[in-house]
């Protein structure tokens, strides 16, 4: 159609393209599909409509991809290509948009692109330095889908001076940019040696080493994902390239205990690509690490029974109490039990059955739905979770001593120890990949030590794997952690429970805009990821045989972290939040919310005003499946969480029903020491922290649906081994921190998001849980565990209670040397309790073993004013709004007190017709509004004390 007709056809076109906008602007339920899109798209030809008509398009594929769908449909490809010859900049947003939708639903378009040299158009955009940064994301994410899989989309890209395009952008403030081109690099040189080899003239690695700190989860993931492909390349390796190799695995290696689940979950992925091409020194480490731990035995933690249990742990398996509870039945439960040496047994012994017994589908130590390599009822695996654990616990390495040319600073060694730190992760989804990877290997190297045995032994009753220097293996060994306890090998027969990584679809891309922005072609894409976001899915297959074991790592863990990343190209743009909706759903639940945190602090407020005289009327007791070990109210809803040593139960008090109960999914040597509410005022989560340092953050919980782990993540990673495992109840008349550490402790600020963690260990470790990083650690300066926290955004204290009785004040905007501000040394003994007020001037409160109570004005050197309460304390709490505090003891009592020290109540008996004398006190704690105190005691029952019958 020549100019001239469509100047002649102006009239109608511009009338099509107002119905099409009309057409745009009606509801949804209003819409069926619009009539006018063939003309729109004949209109692209048209230089007077051109803009107006590619405007109206973008905006009519952002309405989903069933609107990409159908767009292709009617013939919108070839239009939209044509249009890529045109040097016009003001068509430059629009272009990249639409093609950025196009090509977020139909990827195969890549071939058509690079046959007419569209690519370029593209590249050009990406190296204008003045285009807004929302437009060279698309861009790039366009040119990351052209070099997907595409070799020859790889080399003209290459050609195109893509690699020095992205490493100019690495540093670019926007961080969706960021993502996209660190994804961008790991695909132009994945499996593209040329590309490799550029990226390493132009320091590639060493520029993205940068983005592994970055504050946004997201960004670290895809630098992770780019290092990983980096050194995945299977093309022949010299020294240089091996040289590179090590120091990238080296600088992956340190992100062992990020925050973020989808950073770990992608480390192991990058980690197997390593393993894949270095994968006979791997093997050598397996043998060795196999050795070590069935030669060197002797009781480990995981084995150590626990005063309390009335079966010791080492002749039980790890399989939690049955539950009652409907929700239960959907977290993992434990799998088979298996014995290690019995695996290689098998393998070895039975000529015939070892090797169809042990293809590399059944290596996997999932038992998760998302999990397709072999079913956990009754396939062997070489590693189970007890004895990966054990292998990065024992330290001594005498057997690798006797190899030639061994040095303790192996980096296949140390890869190898961060794969068995990263198969105990409390993520399951990142430990699963991890034991994918351990197992593969293991099997991989009896496999090829078998022949070698036969040929030594001359028969086939030897199990123990062969020495690799039989083989003439050199490795180098890393040196090892401290000894640890264990038993032989023999008794670890079984596979710690864990809760399983259920498969969900996607409901949101993993950024959502915010609203403002009224064109999709300038809109800023701000990154707005919900705390916590899981991320992608991992996504496995099966290998069939034992002769596909190499492609069996490298092509079956993924974690599908660019097909997520690119569902957000898919979604709307335009489409206001719902929380931004006034007549939302979610916006009117939110509205809900808030008005009932209104009402509860309004008139808990007015109880307490008036004084509490007396708080011992029992308004709530009911039996808890486990001993409770600590209890948490919600602050605004009538639930309460109730932990035992490694499962939850949540009642409603006001009801008096069991809501749900089910397990944290810890390990059975741990046991929960602490737990918070994180956004207690709107939709709650619930975090857990063990005594081994993890913590898991859970939702759906007391609803009658199922419960979910969030993430988990590795809080402390040095907590002291002598105190994992060792039961927290002993005699108050004896010195406990020779009994049992305090755990680990944490404190929440909702106001800044931050998490404090500490316990078993010297510092204070501040999390940022909004950029899922570590943000400082505290050094504490004393050789004592530390028993209690509590931080004050306003004035960025924090107040630490530890085991020597002292009590220190740390500012937190300071360095780490100077950051110590006070320290009283003013208790004899632990310190239970020490609680910092949150007003202007509040005091600092904390509380002994020994009963007295201590106030403290952080300004000044000494006490204020002391009090003494009982003796032999074993739990305390402080009402953050009434002058209250209460004492829990092991002589079966109860003691509440006002701020003057006087005994306002004295609980010895229940209530009813129960009415026997209480059990020994486990834990207590008041509600953060209401005048409510609960109890746990050592009879297992849960009560809840209150001022008044009704206050409701």
């Amino acid at each position: 159609m020549t100019e001239r007709c469509f100047k002649s056809h102006s009239p109608f076109f511009a009338e099509q393209l107002t119905a099409f906008q009309v057409w745009l602007t009606m509801g949804v339920e209003n819409r069926n599909p619009p009539e006018q899109l063939p003309i729109v798209l004949q209109v692209l030809l048209s230089q007077v409509h051109r803009l107006r008509a590619l405007d109206l398009l973008g905006r009519f594929l952002d309405l989903g991809p069933w609107a990409v769908s159908l767009a292709l449909s009617v013939g919108i490809f070839p239009y939209v290509l044509k249009l890529l010859q045109s040097s016009a900049r003001e068509l430059r947003p629009l272009l990249v948009f639409i093609w950025a939708k196009i090509l977020a639903v139909d990827s195969s378009c890549q071939a058509d692109l690079v046959k007419d040299n569209g690519h370029k158009y593209f590249l050009s955009v990406l190296a204008d330095s003045y285009m807004p940064a929302e437009h060279r994301t698309m861009a790039v994410f366009i040119l990351a889908v052209i070099v997907n899989s595409y070799n020859t989309g790889q080399e003209a890209c290459l050609q195109g001076n893509l690699i020095a395009n992205c490493l100019e952008q690495l540093s670019d403030p926007h961080p969706l940019l960021r993502q996209w081109v660190a994804i961008c690099l790991g695909r132009i040189w994945q499996n593209f040696d040329p590309a490799r080899w550029c990226g390493v003239r132009d320091s590639a690695h060493e520029k993205l080493y940068t983005l592994l700190s970055d504050p946004i989860p997201e960004v670290r993931c895809a630098a992770v994902f780019a290092l990983g492909t980096f050194v995945g390349n299977s093309a022949e390796r010299t020294d240089h390239s091996t040289t590179i190799d090590h120091n990238v695995a080296m600088m992956l290696a340190q992100l062992i205990n990020d925050g973020s689940p989808v950073v770990r979950k992608e480390l192991v992925v990058a980690l197997s690509h390593l393993v894949v091409q270095y994968e006979s020194n791997f093997c050598t480490v397996a043998l060795q690490f196999i050795e070590e731990e069935k030669n060197y035995t002797v009781p480990s933690p995981a084995n150590t029974a626990e005063p309390g249990n009335l079966t010791p742990v080492r002749d039980s398996p790890a399989i939690p109490r049955l539950r009652s509870v409907n929700s239960y039945t959907n977290i993992r439960a434990a799998t088979t039990a298996r014995n290690l040496n019995k695996s290689l047994q098998n393998l070895n012994l039975n000529e015939e059955g070892g090797p169809a017994a042990f293809s590399p589908g059944n290596l996997s130590t999932s038992s998760s739905a998302s999990s397709t390599l072999g079913s956990p009822d009754n396939d062997e695996y070489i590693l189970s979770f007890e004895t990966i654990d054990k292998m990065r616990r024992v330290s001594s390495y005498s057997s690798l001593n006797s190899l030639i040319g061994v040095s303790f600073n192996s980096v296949y060694t140390q890869i190898w120890r961060v794969l068995l730190h990263l198969a105990a992760d409390p993520f399951p989804e990142v430990s699963d990949l991890a034991m994918k990877v351990l197992n593969s290997i293991a099997y991989k190297a009896t496999m090829n030590a078998r022949p070698q045995r036969i040929l030594d032994s001359g028969s086939l009753t030897q199990s123990a794997p062969a020495s690799p220097t039989s083989k003439g293996m050199h490795i180098h060994q890393a040196g090892g952690s401290p000894p640890m306890p264990s038993t032989s090998s023999s008794s670890l027969t079984n596979e710690v429970p864990k809760p399983p990584a259920r498969e969900q679809p996607a409901t949101r891309p993993p950024y959502t805009p915010t609203l403002g922005g009224q064109a999709p072609h300038s809109h800023q894409f701000p990154r707005t990821r919900k705390m916590f976001d899981k991320g992608p899915e991992q996504a496995a297959e099966d290998g069939d045989e034992p002769g596909g074991h190499r492609n069996y790592i490298s092509a079956a863990l993924q974690t599908g972290l660019c097909d997520w990343s690119a569902k957000y190209f898919a979604q709307p743009v335009m489409k206001i939040p719902e929380e931004h909706d006034l007549e939302s759903q979610v916006r009117m639940e939110r509205q809900w919310r808030f008005l009932r945190n209104t009402r509860v602090r309004r008139q808990s407020r007015g109880i307490t005003q008036r004084g509490v005289s007396r708080l011992d009327d029992q308004i709530f007791i009911n039996r808890n499946p486990g001993v409770p070990s600590v209890v948490k109210f919600h602050p605004f809803n009538t639930c309460i969480a109730v932990a035992d040593k490694d499962s939850i139960c949540f009642w409603d008090w006001e009801k008096g029903e069991r809501l749900d109960y089910f397990y944290n999914g810890n390990p059975r040597y741990t046991r929960i020491t602490a737990m918070e509410y994180l956004n207690g005022h709107d939709c709650s989560l619930l975090l857990t922290a063990t005594d081994d340092g993890a913590l898991r953050i859970w939702k759906n919980f007391a609803d009658q649906k199922n419960p979910e782990m969030v993430t988990a993540w590795q809080g402390l990673s040095d907590m002291l081994p002598t105190t994992r495992g060792l039961a927290r109840r002993v005699s108050i008349y004896l010195d406990r921190s020779k009994q049992g550490g305090a755990g680990m402790v944490v404190d929440w600020e909702q106001e800044t998001g931050l998490l404090m963690t500490s316990g078993d260990v010297r510092v204070i470790r501040i999390w940022d849980t909004d950029r899922e990083m570590k943000v400082q650690d505290i050094p504490t300066g004393a050789d004592s565990c530390v028993t209690s926290l509590s931080c004050d955004s306003q004035r960025s204290l924090i107040v630490a209670g530890l085991g020597d009785g002292s009590v220190r004040v740390f500012d937190r905007r300071m360095g780490p040397n100077e950051c110590r501000v006070m320290t009283y040394r003013e208790h004899g003994a632990w310190v239970v309790k020490a609680h910092l007020q949150k007003e202007t001037d509040g005091h600092i409160i904390s509380v002994s073993v020994n009963g007295d109570v201590r106030f403290f004005e952080p300004r000044t050197p000494d006490s204020i004013n002391v009090l003494q309460t009982v003796k032999g304390l074993t739990a305390l709490d402080i009402h953050p709004q009434a002058n209250l505090f209460a004492c829990g003891s092991m002589n079966q009592f109860i003691a509440v007190y006002n701020a003057n020290g006087d005994v306002i109540s004295n609980i010895k008996y229940y209530d009813g017709f129960m009415g026997q004398r209480i059990g020994a006190i486990s834990c207590l704690a008041f509600h953060p509004y209401w005048p409510h105190l609960a109890v746990g005691s050592n009879d297992y029952y849960m009560s809840i004390y209150s001022a008044e019958k009704r206050l409701r």
